[in-house]
């Protein structure tokens, strides 16, 4: 397969911009094919546009979009050399725009799947001379000219998957397409996989924090948050599902975890308190991105929605339970091995349609409880 970026180009380059609109578990697999691009080439410096699309003008919501956990992680990214993560103003966007302009980048590849036509115009902004490359529909209808004219600023293009085709590949085989087809890398099934390189500190502190809870043996960790309603289960059906499978021997004992978002640990304290579960405790990473996977990687079980918390899940090797919807099958777990998936029943339907009874003949049929 021919690349589209000219190899003598890429070999001439010392840096490369990348932009995406990512969340952790965009970056769970794509930091593979970062990897991959950096082994390949060691000589490049990658760099990384994380657009903020819930950008806002109100200050009130700035404290919670600047802390957004997948910053600490990107920062300890060995694959990472600069990340554009002042994104989430308008203001703060300008300046991002003119800090990017003078590095003056060779090379911008557009790894963004939403309003495709948008980030065509905001790479050739960033960019007036360079190479650029960029995802975008296959089609474009009559009434849509002025996005196809912007896609023209791309000097060459991937075309994007469509969620709803059949046989969709695995979103990890998606990532691997189009680092192939930009930069011509081949990146084996295997290595493919999401690892994630806990600091000391974090592990410690979640030893640290089992500990003090007083949970030193079998622990599930229960998640019922994402970022979109129609993926998020009731957090009171987590206590519901604590106490049903405290009613079978073998978790009896067991200690639960319970994962709440921080902007909605306020609300989430009172129905715990009035759920007066023994052994059971909220948590939050409130901190750093990495209390979660620390954490994370001292359960026994995960029991969680639709979310990132299921792919770092495979990534620290803990059996998982995932709860989704039909609509992208691309985004299943990738360790089938350690994975059980509930879908719902009907196209569209949210995940609060999946019923207790269902996740626990799943919990108690899952060979690896």
């Amino acid at each position: 397969m021919k690349q589209l970026i000219p190899p003598p180009l890429l070999a001439q380059a010392k840096k490369i911009l990348i932009v995406t609109h990512m969340a952790i578990g965009d970056f769970t697999y794509m930091q593979m094919c970062f990897r991959a691009l950096k082994r390949a080439h060691p000589h490049l410096e990658i760099h990384l546009w994380v657009d903020e699309r819930r950008r806002s003008a109100n200050p009130e919501d700035w404290p919670h979009l600047k802390n957004y956990s997948l910053y600490d992680w990107l920062a300890a990214s060995p694959y990472i050399d600069k990340t554009y993560d002042q994104n989430y103003s308008p203001a703060l966007h300008a300046q991002s725009i003119a800090e990017a302009r003078r590095e003056d980048y060779p090379i911008v590849a557009s790894l963004t799947h939403m309003a495709c036509h948008r980030y065509a115009r905001l790479t050739r902004e960033i960019s007036p001379r360079g190479f650029i490359i960029g995802l975008t529909k296959q089609k474009y209808r009559f009434f849509e000219l002025s996005k196809k004219l912007s896609i023209l600023k791309f000097n060459a293009t991937i075309p994007l998957y469509e969620s709803q085709e059949r046989d969709v590949p695995h979103v990890s085989d998606i990532y691997a397409q189009w680092f192939s087809k930009a930069f011509g890398l081949d990146i084996p099934k295997l290595d493919r996989y999401p690892v994630i390189h806990i600091p000391d500190q974090w592990t410690a502190y979640a030893r640290e924090q089992l500990a003090t809870w007083g949970l030193t043996s079998q622990v599930v960790f229960i998640n019922t948050y994402s970022k979109g309603p129609e993926r998020c289960w009731p957090l009171e059906r987590a206590f519901e599902l604590i106490r049903e499978m405290r009613s079978h021997p073998q978790w009896r004992e067991a200690g639960f975890v319970v994962n709440v978002v921080p902007e909605d640990l306020p609300a989430a304290r009172e129905i715990y308190k009035n759920a007066a579960l023994p052994d059971t405790h909220l948590f939050s990473a409130v901190d750093n991105f990495f209390q979660l996977p620390a954490i994370l990687s001292l359960c026994s079980l995960i029991v969680t929605v639709e979310t990132a918390v299921m792919h770092l899940a495979n990534a620290v090797h803990v059996p998982v339970i995932a709860l989704m919807r039909q609509n992208n099958p691309e985004w299943v777990p990738i360790d089938q091995e350690n994975s059980a998936v509930i879908l719902v029943k009907e196209m569209d339907a949210w995940v609060t349609k999946i019923e207790l009874p269902e996740v626990m003949e799943k919990v108690l049929s899952w060979p690896l409880c």
